[in-house]
This record gives C-alpha cells, structure tokens and sequence, in this order.
C-alpha cells in the first residue's frame, strides 16, 4: 500500500505575494511613518486619484474601512429610521449592520446561485412589493459583479440609489464598466 504524507496547502500564500511587490511597497511605508500622514495627507490625496482613474470616476474617498465606507454612503442619501434598504443576506455582517446602525430595515433577497450576486428578478418583485425601499445594494462577490443594467433601470424607475459593495471586487468589470462605477456610489475595502 502506498504512503500518502499529509502536506499543508495554503490557502493565500502573502509571503511570495509580498515579495513580488517589496522592493516598491517597502518604501512608501517608510516614508508614511517618517512624514507621520497617516491620515489624509499627500499619500491619501494620491492614491484616491488613482483609483478613482483605475475605476473610471470622478471622485474617490478614503475611508477609515469598508465599514464606514458603506454608513457614510447612506447618509448621504439621509437613510435612517423608517427606512427599507434592498440588498443581500450573502455578504460580510457590515453590509445589513450599517444599514441597522442608521435605524433603517434591510429587505433581503436571495443571490443567484451561479454566482453568488443578486437575483435581480426577485430584486424587482421585491421592488414592486415594498415601496418603503429607498435605496439599493448589491453586493460583488468573488470578483464578479451583478447584473447591474436591469437593477439600474429598476432603481432610475423608481428614483432610488443604488450603492455598491464591491469590497470584494475591485477590478471586476461589468459590461465595460469597473465594479463600483454603475451605481451612484461603489465602495471597496482592502
């Protein structure tokens, strides 16, 4: 009978991704302490202009975490109490957790079971059936988005935001356009 000898596999291996990147990230964390911006500063004003290029919009904003990302997204659009908030049990505890910590509601739909993102038929029936619905997120995961065309024209029908949490795809693309650039605000988190 053979010898079957157990090995670990990692999972993610960043050893061998940090040393593809250390000759140009250690550098930057050095000057970072040195220059003591650790908040905002020319570092943070650099890297919100290239994402917003690499995302093909106006305006990006660093954030404190995806977190507070997603909260400071709904109070822009003053979500609070009384409020429903469409999006997916599918997805990281903030994204329903924001939603409740500014006193709204999340209306959950299911994803679809292929790829994990939101069933945008039952998104809209959902739509159809809760008109206290006051704004829209779907959530990307694994490095796809959701079908976004038909979630937008549901959203444009009925005058609501879509915000989205694309904290797991940055890079994605959906019809030519970046993850977190079809809806009026997308967020990350790294």
């Amino acid at each position: 009978m053979p010898t079957i000898t157990a090995r670990r596999v990692p999972v993610l291996d960043l050893r061998a991704q940090f040393a593809q990147i250390r000759d140009e990230v250690l550098p930057e964390i050095t000057r970072v302490c040195e220059s003591q911006e650790l908040v905002l500063g020319e570092t943070v004003r650099r890297f919100e202009q290239a994402v917003a290029a690499y995302c093909q919009v106006d305006y990006a904003v660093g954030c404190g975490s995806g977190s507070d990302a997603l909260t400071l997204a709904l109070m822009a659009y003053d979500i609070g109490p009384g409020d429903q908030v469409l999006t997916v049990p599918f997805t990281f505890f903030a994204t329903a957790g924001s939603i409740a910590r500014l006193g709204a509601t999340p209306v959950f739909v299911d994803v679809e079971p292929d790829t994990f993102n939101i069933d945008v038929e039952k998104a809209i029936r959902a739509l159809d059936s809760s008109p206290g619905i006051r704004a829209i997120i779907p959530v990307h995961l694994y490095g796809g988005c959701a079908e976004m065309d038909p979630l937008r024209a549901a959203a444009r029908e009925r005058g609501i935001p879509i915000i989205e949490d694309a904290a797991q795809s940055i890079g994605a693309e959906y019809r030519g356009r970046k993850a977190g650039s079809s809806g009026e605000i997308g967020w990350f988190s790294f």
